[in-house]
């Protein structure tokens, strides 16, 4: 979750939304990202989109299913689609998002038995400093609003 921190604070540096992910195959880091949305006008660039796709690109291939996900906060409904669509084994994440979570928040899209593809979910590691890396970056944004 460190690591996905280090990915969170450069998004921040950017000044998009901090989160950060990185996809781990057998304890290594074989895929990494932050949002990227702002800078490239592109929706589908969330951290975990990111990450995914540089771990099937070093894989070779589309299904990551001996790999995990570690997310600074809760995957939105694109982001857990493509995690279950990766086969990815298993999300960490250090902190909910009330607003978009769909990792047990306002919806669990993860382990839903209808799906063909269930992912093992485990939350709350580094949750205070997934949550204040967030409550810093929207408390600048208010404060240069405010100026």
């Amino acid at each position: 979750m460190k690591e996905a921190l280090i990915e969170a604070k450069k998004a921040f540096e950017l000044d998009e939304v901090p989160i950060g992910a990185v996809v781990v195959k057998n304890g290594t880091i074989i895929g990494r990202g932050f949002n990227l949305r702002e800078r490239e006008k592109d929706p589908t660039l969330h951290a975990e989109i990111i990450a995914i796709r540089q771990a099937a690109s070093v894989l070779g291939g589309w299904r990551l299913m001996d790999c995990d996900i570690y997310v600074t906060i809760e995957p939105c409904p694109m982001c857990a689609g493509a995690i279950l669509q990766a086969r990815i084994r298993r999300v960490i994440f250090g902190a909910r998002d009330p607003k978009a979570g769909c990792a047990g928040s306002l919806y669990n899209l993860l382990e839903d038995s209808r799906f063909n593809h269930r992912t093992e979910v485990t939350e709350g590691i580094l949750k205070e400093q997934c949550s204040q890396i967030m409550k810093d970056y929207f408390s600048q944004k208010r404060n240069k609003a405010l100026s």
